[in-house]
């Protein structure tokens, strides 16, 4: 599984010097902080070519009530298991391959004493969604590069092939098997070296703000998700479709 969810218009982030209180805000780690902002995006005046998309709270969901489900049933505290499952280390560790899923589940289940409800709760697949599906269907009959992004695990290409999402798009990055996670830069920059394309050439859409900023470094076109509505709106603006 991935882990990015487990747990009205196009929004633009700018690097700036000082945060504004009426936007929301996240220090990109470098003395710089990325504000939202209401107005229209774009990084360059490059059309995009190529559509990147997050992967979890965007094309794929999971239930928060079968978590609470599996931790009630086994006497466990609501949020026990993803407090475990989500520290710092544990989760670089995850996402970036030097541990594999199996690996996170058992430490997982260790750190909550009850494997049992570790495994029922990381077994999950999620849902599609399937109006998300067909949009990225109506993108590359028009001829728009389709891939996703997403900080994965090892065994994110049998889960989406299962789930039936690999057909409808021309490629899948994976953060467990390119070694970097986002928002590192480096991960985006191995995407658009496999896709044959520069930054401005990107559209990247991800539903946490602060995976946005390796992306607006190469000089993407970026959107905060919230809705498919809002997305579509946002591609519209960009020239990417419909042209």
């Amino acid at each position: 599984m991935s882990v990015g969810s487990l747990s009205g218009t196009p929004t633009t982030l700018t690097a700036v010097g000082a945060t504004q209180d009426d936007h929301p805000s996240s220090d990109d780690g470098r003395g710089h902080t990325v504000v939202m902002t209401d107005s229209a995006m774009t990084a360059s005046t490059v059309t995009p070519t190529t559509v990147l998309f997050d992967l979890d709270g965007v094309i794929r969901h999971f239930d928060p009530a079968q978590r609470s489900d599996i931790e009630q049933r086994a006497g466990l505290e609501p949020g026990t298991l993803e407090a475990a499952a989500f520290t710092e280390d544990l989760l670089a560790q995850l996402v970036t391959g030097k541990i594999s899923r199996a690996t996170w589940t058992r430490k997982v289940g260790e750190a909550v004493s009850n494997p049992d409800a570790a495994a029922a709760w990381l077994a999950q697949k999620g849902t599609v969604d399937r109006e998300m599906i067909e949009f990225i269907d109506e993108l590359r009959v028009a001829g728009v590069t389709v891939a996703i992004l997403t900080n994965g695990t090892d065994t994110i290409p049998a889960e989406l092939d299962k789930l039936g999402v690999t057909a409808h798009v021309d490629a899948i990055f994976n953060t467990a098997e390119i070694g970097f996670a986002k928002p590192d830069r480096r991960a985006f920059e191995h995407a658009c070296a496999a896709l044959g394309v520069d930054g401005p050439e990107v559209f990247f859409t991800d539903d946490s703000a602060s995976k946005l900023l390796g992306a607006i470094e190469l000089g993407m076109t970026v959107h905060h998700f919230k809705g498919i509505a809002p997305l579509r709106a946002a591609i519209t603006a960009a020239g990417i479709y419909p042209r």
